[in-house]
């Protein structure tokens, strides 16, 4: 992380890193805090060397990483937000120039973000891999920022039910899908009026249905790069997160999504390592209904036309 984008970051949450009460003597400012945090979230280490690194308890610095914690999750809404009209009209317009496919408001794909073995109910966090994780749901626009996360579901839950209470069903409307755009999903989605996913390969599939699916699996490697720059940056993703609380961990996620986000914003950036990818509140699911599905199948049939016409064509020219 830059200097700059550090004391950005400080700037808005010291005030509340001043304002948590210590727990024993030992106190440290909001600086000493932020920088604890930080490391933590970004260094795959432990407590141990940790505290000898920056001369405190351990007590001390994991107390100073969830204060930390509690305040980036509180800014959640404030940069993690669905795009207006004009973001969206600028994300499509850059996803059409860039991969020839129209209307695309954003990318949705899921993570497992391996955990220790939790305390209650460990069966249920065992994914495919047998190994213990949690979900991660994320939608990003085309400069890799999120514009939604929902974090929380145990690993052994498949993609498209953890969509179906991650709330983004609810979303599905012209209020939040403007000029008829939509989501791009892999084949774990169900498709409907909003959310585009590839044409299931049974081996007689059209040039046309595959040029679709090229499109569409070209458009989607923007998730892959932003799961991958997320896992990156904040390497206590990309390992196993030290922790059990299964309730606890939705939090240090979100608040990486927050960084991941705040860091693009402050044109923060790193080389994207090579990672492969695999909010916790209560919301009832919405069924996709045999209706939903088929207006979804009339727009895909549709897509496919304007993208092989646009193929067709040639390519749409990329200014310099």
């Amino acid at each position: 992380m830059e200097r700059n984008t550090f004391y950005f970051l400080l700037h808005l949450i010291g005030p509340q890193l001043k304002n948590f009460p210590f727990i024993g003597r030992e106190q440290i400012n909001s600086t000493k805090q932020l920088l604890i945090a930080i490391y933590v979230l970004a260094t795959p280490d432990s407590y141990r060397s940790i505290c000898e690194r920056f001369g405190v308890a351990r007590s001390t610095a994991w107390f100073s990483v969830k204060r930390v914690v509690r305040a980036l999750y509180s800014l959640r809404n404030c940069f993690i937000r669905w795009p207006n009209y004009e973001e969206a009209e600028t994300t499509w317009t850059n996803m059409q120039r860039l991969y020839g496919f129209p209307k695309v408001l954003g990318i949705i794909d899921g993570t497992h973000i391996n955990i220790a073995r939790p305390k209650r109910d460990a069966n249920s966090y065992i994914n495919r891999k047998g190994r213990f994780s949690m979900q991660l749901q994320v939608i990003c626009k085309h400069d890799l920022s999120f514009i939604h996360v929902f974090a929380g579901m145990p690993g052994c839950v498949h993609d498209m039910r953890v969509f179906l209470y991650s709330g983004v069903q609810q979303y599905c409307t012209p209020e939040f899908f403007p000029e008829d755009s939509h989501l791009l999903g892999d084949a774990a989605y169900s498709i409907q009026k909003n959310v585009m996913v590839p044409f299931y390969d049974n081996g007689h599939l059209t040039r046309r249905q595959k040029e679709f699916n090229r499109n569409l699996s070209s458009a989607r490697t923007i998730i892959e790069r932003a799961i991958g720059l997320l896992k990156g940056r904040w390497r206590y993703l990309l390992d196993k997160l030290p922790m059990t609380r299964t309730d606890l961990i939705p939090y240090y996620v979100v608040s990486c999504c927050v960084l991941h986000n705040i860091c693009l914003l402050k044109n923060d950036a790193i080389e994207i390592p090579v990672v492969v990818p695999e909010m916790l509140h209560e919301m009832e699911p919405l069924a996709i209904t045999n209706e939903l599905r088929e207006e979804g199948n009339v727009k895909r049939n549709r897509l496919m036309e304007i993208i092989a016409n646009n193929n067709f064509q040639g390519p749409v020219p990329q200014s310099s």
